[in-house]
């Protein structure tokens, strides 16, 4: 039986520790095979990332119809690639799940 997402805690904790800011340039080749999804802001990239490792289709599937997680386009790599951005990654495989820096209030 598998466990709830939201309670999986030594998985959250895991992602939690995998997470970290890499430039844009280290993520090219990934997003070239087409493996980088990008995650709004609106969202916590942990809880995204544990809730795909769980195969929660009912969250992810609102998401993707929301347009709150989808693949990266060639727009959103190039706007990247110029601006030498960095962003928060985290790797749920096959996938890199990225997410930009949220703005400080």
């Amino acid at each position: 039986m598998q466990t709830k997402p939201e309670k999986d805690i030594e998985l959250r904790t895991k992602v939690n520790r995998e997470t970290a800011r890499l430039p844009w340039t280290e993520l090219l080749k990934h997003f070239a095979q087409g493996n980088v999804v990008w995650v709004a802001n609106s969202l916590d990239l942990v809880d995204v990332a544990v809730r795909i490792s769980h195969d929660d289709k009912a969250n992810i599937s609102q998401w993707m119809n929301s347009g709150l997680i989808a693949k990266v386009n060639d727009q959103q790599a190039q706007s990247w690639l110029e601006a030498n951005a960095e962003l928060w990654a985290c790797v749920v495989s096959p996938f890199i799940l990225v997410q930009e820096q949220k703005a400080l209030n």
